[in-house]
């Protein structure tokens, strides 16, 4: 089964309406559009050069290296402007060469074999060679020690390199069908500190960064692709979301994404673009919190919140409703009949809390306060639960204390986020719910559904694993895992002057085509 990497178009597809009415068309969570059908501006010819300075609500990681940095969407969807795996997604879902430039893969999906990019150079000057790619795959994998970096990779059970014909043989533990959407991991050079030095070979290099203020990013001259069109991205931290909007009024920032419907009402002079989030927002339950245990209680929830209700109220109607953890981009795994699986139903809410003995249900949300989204459907879901008897409150925290207490430490009742899937496979989305995976911080616990995923990742019949993952989410929905909401509407915002700007399937900000008009 041979198959050449500028070929390869995954079933992953786009699938996201784009509008071009500023003011008026908002959508939330990952990138936004403004100026046609195709979901990137084009009217203005392009010019080389420039700069660009974009407002962000959160800083980056502490660390920037690309293996242990997955925690934060925004770390990654930033690094993939420096960083490069042996293939990487286009803005279509279509794997397409990076550091390789060819890939095989063999009849059990169990040996991986990729043809070295000639003359590609790292961001220090260096060539790439078989010697870093091997170094990048065994650290991430956990194959120098350790447990793996990124989970994603944690199967590779050797890489060996042969140098004459430039290849690298990457051998599986199991067989994996989706292993090539994981090779998306960071090929880095042997000998720097990843902590320290961001070096990849990606269109833009780190130029600077001023912890809790700035990144700036430069132009790499000697990419190896398309050119960046601008010199310079600088990143500016402003966590406050008014202070965001203020700034993007005064053109003290040309760009922001991942607004919402009543942040670019307040933008008439900007081009405002209209995407998908291509991410799951719930108000994720922790499921060994007492009464969460319950799956009644945590059904009860779920009838006595109305999803259509969050968007009419919170986001101008724009938004697409979930039931369980897939997003419609993902179109052969996305099941729209379980959006509706719980209908909004207070009586039958009240009913199954008092079956449980919970009637008198308190608990708390804790909710990232840079990122209005969560914190407006927080807001619904408080005056909701009120109607069917349950007290919540909202507990409102800085993101690097939700990182570290609400997601790592798990110390949270329930939570309000988006859950985003950072490759282009089905199983970003859902191997977090296995029972015994590091990222299931909402600690379910299910037998059946780790089962049914196992069963999904050691089958390569495309068939037979489709169905095991819809499986999979069929559990999430029945067992009540969490409140499922919707997949947010995210809307760009970019001066005047400035297009290009492309949607993704996935949660990446690509500043390379974006570039300034004459």
């Amino acid at each position: 089964m041979k198959k050449r990497i500028f070929a390869i178009v995954l079933s992953l597809i786009l699938v996201i309406s784009l509008a071009a009415c500023a003011g008026n068309t908002p959508k939330e969570e990952n990138e936004n559009g403004g100026g046609n059908s195709e979901g990137e501006t084009t009217s203005g010819e392009p010019v080389m050069g420039g700069e660009l300075i974009v407002g962000v609500t959160n800083d980056l990681d502490a660390s920037l290296d690309p293996h242990v940095s997955s925690s934060s969407a925004g770390t990654r969807e930033v690094l993939f402007n420096v960083f490069e795996g042996l293939v990487k997604p286009d803005s279509e879902g279509n794997i397409v060469p990076a550091v390789a430039e060819s890939y095989e893969v063999n009849d059990t999906a169990d040996v991986y074999k990729f043809v070295l990019r000639e003359g590609i150079k790292f961001h220090n000057g260096n060539e790439v060679t078989t010697k870093d790619v091997v170094y990048s795959l065994s650290r991430a994998a956990g194959l120098l020690g350790g447990e793996p970096l990124v989970s994603d990779v944690a199967g590779i059970a050797a890489v060996e390199a042969d140098d004459t014909t430039r290849t690298i043989t990457v051998t599986l533990s199991a067989p994996d069908a989706e292993f090539l959407a994981h090779v998306t991991t960071a090929i880095i050079p042997e000998g720097i500190d990843p902590a320290t030095e961001a070096v990849g070979t990606g269109p833009f290099k780190l130029a600077s960064r001023t912890v809790l203020e700035s990144i700036v990013f430069e132009k790499f001259e000697d990419y190896w692709g398309e050119p960046a069109y601008l010199d310079k991205v600088t990143l500016k931290v402003i966590d406050n979301a008014e202070t965001l909007v203020t700034s993007l009024k005064s053109g003290a920032v040309q760009m922001a994404t991942h607004l919402i419907s009543s942040q670019v009402n307040e933008l008439p002079d900007m081009n405002i673009l209209e995407g998908s989030s291509n991410a799951v927002q719930a108000l994720y339950l922790n499921n060994s919190f007492e009464p969460f245990t319950d799956v009644k209680v945590r059904q009860a929830l779920n009838y006595g919140i109305n999803q259509q209700e969050i968007l009419d109220i919170a986001f101008d109607g724009h938004g697409t409703l979930l039931g369980s953890s897939m997003f419609p981009a993902f179109k052969k795994y996305f099941m729209d009949e379980l959006t509706n699986f719980y209908p909004y139903d207070p009586d039958k809410a009240k009913e199954l809390l008092a079956e449980a003995g919970k009637s008198d249900l308190e608990f708390t949300i804790t909710v990232p306060s840079s990122m209005q989204q969560h914190v407006d459907t927080a807001q619904v879901i408080v005056e909701q639960l009120k109607q069917i008897g349950v007290n919540a409150k909202i507990n409102q925290v800085e993101w690097a204390t939700w990182l570290e207490e609400t997601y790592r430490g798990r110390q949270f009742e329930a939570t309000i986020v988006s859950f985003d899937a950072h490759g282009v496979a089905a199983s970003d989305l859902l191997a977090r719910f296995q029972s015994d995976n590091g990222k299931n911080m909402i600690n379910f616990n299910s037998p059946a559904y780790d089962e049914k995923f196992k069963e999904a990742m050691s089958t390569t019949d495309d068939a037979a694993q489709t169905a095991a993952f819809k499986e999979c989410e069929k559990i999430l929905t029945e067992e009540a895992a969490n409140v499922y909401i919707q997949d947010v509407a995210s809307f760009v915002a970019l001066a005047k002057g400035y297009e290009g700007f492309k949607f993704y399937p996935l949660y990446v900000c690509d500043f390379s085509t974006i570039y300034k008009t004459e």
